[in-house]
């Protein structure tokens, strides 16, 4: 009888803290999830009234401006990543969100649609529990004028990406894949 207790106990806090995980997957999504259209907005906008060279400004600065906007407001630390960085310094994943990141090119290679790739867990970090969340940023047409594939870029933008990242490796995309992601870290 005794056993039973403890099971049921177990899988009671196994049922609440799934619920503990939906809701804060809901509430990541609802408040961080509306600055990737926005950023994809803006970058659509400068390419047609300014052409895509005008919009690397756009992507370099008013994007992160958004994301540490959303981050003041939330208190969570909110930003892009890649596993293959156009800005290294603001851009590359640590160990957990390239880990996610290769799982989602697994599961994507699987059929997964790219759009719904996303995951979210508590981790420990510094002694502290904090709720890690991940959604995958697919490349669409907007994305395309400046990470497509290099030899298609014209030479005007090859020369300014050449100029504003050095280290770039964030070409060769075609439309659908993982171009990247939004990760959110919110303490608990």
């Amino acid at each position: 009888m005794r056993h039973m207790f403890i099971a049921a106990l177990a899988l009671s806090a196994g049922i609440a803290q799934a619920a503990d995980l939906d809701a804060l997957k809901s509430e990541t999504r609802q408040k961080a999830l509306p600055v990737l259209p926005k950023v994809a907005g803006m970058m659509k906008e400068t390419v047609v009234a300014e052409g895509t060279v005008a919009a690397i400004p756009v992507c370099k600065e008013k994007a992160p401006q958004l994301l540490r906007a959303l981050s003041a407001e939330t208190g969570w630390d909110i930003r892009r990543v890649s596993l293959k960085t156009r800005n290294p310094q603001r851009g590359t994943p640590d160990v957990w969100e390239a880990r996610q990141l290769a799982d989602f090119n697994i599961r994507a290679a699987n059929g997964e649609k790219v759009e719904t790739l996303e995951t979210g867990e508590i981790v420990s970090e510094h002694g502290k529990p904090v709720y890690r969340y991940i959604r995958a940023i697919p490349a669409g047409d907007v994305c395309l004028a400046c990470h497509g594939a290099a030899d298609t870029l014209d030479a005007p933008l090859r020369e300014q990406l050449a100029r504003h990242y050095p280290d770039d490796r964030a070409t060769g995309y075609t439309k659908g894949q993982i171009r990247g992601a939004l990760t959110v870290k919110r303490p608990l």
